[in-house]
């Protein structure tokens, strides 16, 4: 049986994601999109915002709520589901996991809003070492080991539950000090005031935090966001921002990119308007790929 594969999938549902979303139900085209608990929330903690065309001294959520109540006025459902990994098939399209669930698409448009600024040392050396975003995909490999999840989202306790049915020892930390409710027994939470660096040598044996060190094989971590190129290996970024042309497209046949993650000016009116542009640039991709077929 053939797997159910969309037009587009969209990653992320902030302004930039929306209206890539809204570009390409209007074309008719089959969209996936996906996002956290709460769409845009940079625009949720304006309190206003005087320079998007048309709506002058509206508060940011009142907008926010305009741009979600368009979407589903035209019956566009988000998925709350964070993609961990995008993987690009031999035969042209991808694959998306999120946690132990894929999506198939034909395209893609990463609309994940500002990534990543700080990372914690070590964790780009070791990402595929031992660090990783995503314990149902990885998680297994750790199978009698001590791990280290580390949330800034609830995706984390979910996870770290999970590790527990097979490691030998999970310790959480709560990334953004906020108290995490429904960690199974036996799991270690650690509050700590400075995550300073996972450690080792050719992979991960430890994690330094407060000046200790935990001896660990395995630290998972959970944003709302991930820097681009380890959500899809080879994607070409400079300074954490995605590396895109006039038409939005990223290096990677198919994959396209729009708004904050493309780099500054983060500005609501970009962002809209790149998930336009990128969307409309999509239907000229698919539509030549499916003249070359």
């Amino acid at each position: 049986m053939e797997k159910e594969i969309s037009d587009i999938a969209i990653i992320g549902c902030g302004p930039a994601g929306l209206s890539a979303a809204i570009n390409a139900s209007i074309r008719r085209k089959t969209v996936d999109l996906f996002g956290g608990d709460l769409c845009a929330p940079k625009l949720q903690k304006s309190s206003i915002v005087n320079n998007y065309l048309g709506y002058p001294n509206i508060s940011g959520e009142t907008l926010r709520e305009k741009f979600l109540g368009h979407a589903k006025e035209m019956n566009i459902s988000i998925q709350q589901n964070i993609i961990n990994s995008v993987m690009q098939n031999s035969y042209g399209s991808f694959t998306l996991r999120a946690g132990d669930r894929d999506y198939n698409a034909r395209a893609v448009i990463i609309a994940t809003g500002i990534t990543v600024d700080k990372l914690i040392d070590g964790e780009r050396e070791f990402t595929g070492k031992g660090v990783g975003y995503c314990a149902t995909c990885d998680g297994p490999l750790f199978a009698g080991k001590d791990v280290a999840v580390i949330a800034y989202t609830g995706e984390g306790v979910e996870d770290a539950n999970f590790l527990m049915e097979f490691c030998r020892r999970v310790y959480f930390i709560a990334g953004d000090k906020k108290v995490f409710n429904g960690l199974k027994d036996g799991i270690e939470v650690i509050e700590a005031e400075n995550i300073q660096a996972v450690t080792g040598a050719s992979s991960a044996t430890g994690l330094r935090i407060d000046g200790r060190e935990l001896a660990v094989q395995g630290v998972f971590i959970y944003r709302e966001t991930y820097l681009p190129d380890t959500l899809l290996p080879g994607l070409a970024v400079k300074e954490n921002h995605i590396l895109v042309d006039r038409e939005l497209k990223t290096n990677i046949e198919g994959v396209f990119a729009a708004g904050d993650c493309t780099g500054k000016p983060y500005q609501l009116a970009k962002a809209v308007g790149e998930g336009q542009v990128a969307a409309l640039n999509v239907l000229s991709f698919l539509n030549s790929a499916a003249r070359v077929q």
